[in-house]
């Protein structure tokens, strides 16, 4: 799938230290709507793609639960064809970007 144009990536999420990774973890929208089974392709210490999210809502605050570690939250910086880019609110530390890159290699 092709990166999405500068115009559309609005986020600071760093084309750097990308890794394509394959996580199934779970995402939700807001605070009413049930938690969805999520595939992630890619992740850095900034962010992360979400390979099939079609209903991805812009401005609604996104919570991402990836198998052992606590609750993160990350806000949607663009959508194209299903898949959506997400931003952690509080970058990743390197070590366990690192640490999550090599469990899931």
């Amino acid at each position: 799938m092709p990166e999405p144009d500068a115009a559309e990536y609005d986020c600071r999420v760093a084309r750097a230290a990308r890794a394509a990774v394959s996580i199934w973890c779970e995402v939700r929208q807001g605070t009413t709507r049930p938690w969805k089974a999520a595939h992630l392709q890619d992740l850095s210490p900034e962010g992360f793609r979400i390979e099939h999210f079609p209903e991805a809502r812009m401005q609604v605050p996104l919570r991402i639960r990836i198998p052992g570690l606590h609750l993160l939250s990350a806000r949607l910086c663009w959508t194209r064809n299903g898949a959506a880019g997400c931003e952690f609110v509080e970058p990743l530390h390197v070590a366990v970007f690192e640490h999550i890159v090599r469990l899931a290699a």
